[in-house]
């Protein structure tokens, strides 16, 4: 096991590059497999979860070839077995993605329960019953056993706008027979990627970007060249890291369009940032102050469906918040053990009121000290490491394979910008 050793209290500096989006690598590889053409997928982040995406492809009888840094070309002739190795599915909650393009080339898929992140229960109902609708039967237990006859097309409402649970729909709808139409779809970039990839090997849909997605069945799917776009979480995490270490820093690679809803909700904290293009541009000099709502009331920062406040960058602000002059709502709707980190960032300090497993009332600006810290999942790793890294003194984050399952060569990368931060074996 590795861990993280910081020395806090210095600002980071420069230019960094945002990475590819990891929510979108993980169901283009799987969508890979609705063809037996070549697919080469560009700008793929190099990091745990899309290795084991890639190991789980070729289990199933796909090659997989490493073109150059970042670039896959994976290309499957005849799919081999419709069973996901068990130790590998348990590893990444993404594994349920091979579900929808498995039952779409062989009308069969045998699952064992994903893995993923411990932040609270992740139902996997919309799946069923998306998929259900489409004409799969299922069985559940040990293992989650799939089988369709043949797909037909549906007028399908999602019970929630499941990410997963949409581009599993999608990925199964694009060789159903007749018409689909998704209604409550989730629209993120990840999932639009996922649209713009299919319809690049000759999917038919409409509505990329809406709630509300039109699929038209076609008989096969061509090869496609495609490229991953920015990951939003990153930028807001670099955006994060820059403002609370006082720091002056440029991000390029970003798509701004992504970032609206993050820009209010970082306004909120007094935290601003200018763009050109594609970079964007954090000064050193921020307000730092929590801005009230009309008539002086605590503001609240909450999380949404897209293209509402991302859920993944909630751990994030909530370590914003602590270094802010005011007082915050900070409120997590969707997972009910994801704010039970705050424990470790009030003992390095902070004023942080759990109001329930959901809400936090957090008061700043704080002084943190160095901590020993272990990370529960990748997003409260990276806000452990975003206070570690503002903190007084050394912290020590283990357990950080969670961390490096979403950010690639972080210590390196941060090392660049003047963060004293070593990557080690744990002793």
């Amino acid at each position: 096991m590795n861990e993280y050793l910081i020395n806090g209290g210095l600002p980071l500096n420069g230019t960094i590059k945002t990475s590819g989006n990891k929510n979108a690598a993980l169901p283009c590889i799987a969508a890979a497999l609705l063809t037996d053409k070549e697919v080469i997928l560009r700008n793929i982040p190099d990091i745990e979860d899309v290795q084991v995406m890639l190991e789980i492809y070729a289990a199933l009888g796909g090659e997989v070839t490493c073109l150059k840094p970042n670039v896959y070309k994976l290309k499957l002739k005849n799919i081999n077995t419709s069973a996901i190795p068990a130790e590998k599915a348990k590893k990444i909650r993404a594994s349920i993605l091979f579900a929808g393009p498995l039952l779409a080339r062989l009308g069969k898929v045998i699952l064992h329960p994903p893995g993923g992140d411990v932040i609270g229960r992740r139902r996997l109902d919309t799946h069923f019953m998306a998929l259900g609708e489409l004409g799969a039967k299922f069985k559940t237990g040990e293992r989650f056993i799939f089988t369709a006859k043949s797909l037909q097309g549906a007028d399908i409402f999602l019970d929630e706008a499941s990410v997963t649970g949409t581009e599993n729909a999608v990925m199964a709808a694009v060789f159903a027979s007749g018409k689909t139409t998704i209604s409550n779809a989730a629209s993120e970039p990840h999932v639009q990627d996922l649209c713009r990839m299919l319809s690049l090997m000759g999917a038919k849909i409409e509505g990329i970007g809406s709630n509300i997605l039109k699929i038209t069945g076609v008989k096969k799917l061509n090869g496609c060249d495609f490229t991953i776009g920015p990951d939003f979480m990153e930028v807001g995490s670099f955006i994060g890291l820059a403002a609370v270490t006082r720091g002056d820093l440029c991000i390029e690679g970003a798509r701004i369009q992504d970032m609206r809803a993050a820009k209010i909700a970082f306004g909120k904290l007094g935290i601003s940032w200018a763009h050109e293009g594609n970079i964007i541009h954090i000064p050193k000099k921020q307000k730092m102050k929590v801005n009230c709502d009309f008539g002086g009331m605590v503001p609240k920062i909450d999380d949404a469906p897209w293209p509402g406040f991302p859920p993944d960058l909630t751990s994030i602000i909530t370590v914003v918040a602590t270094q802010v002059k005011g007082t915050v709502l900070i409120h997590e709707k969707m997972f009910e053990s994801r704010m039970f980190f705050v424990d470790k960032l009030i003992g390095m300090g902070a004023q942080i009121v759990l109001c329930d497993p959901h809400r936090a009332v957090v008061s700043g600006p704080s002084r943190l000290s160095g901590s020993d810290l272990i990370s529960p999942d990748v997003r409260a790793g990276m806000a452990m490491l975003i206070a570690a890294m503002c903190a007084e003194g050394k912290s020590v984050i283990r357990n950080i394979y969670q961390i490096e399952r979403g950010y690639e060569n972080l210590a390196g990368r941060l090392s660049t910008l003047g963060a004293d931060i070593i990557r080690t074996s744990e002793s």
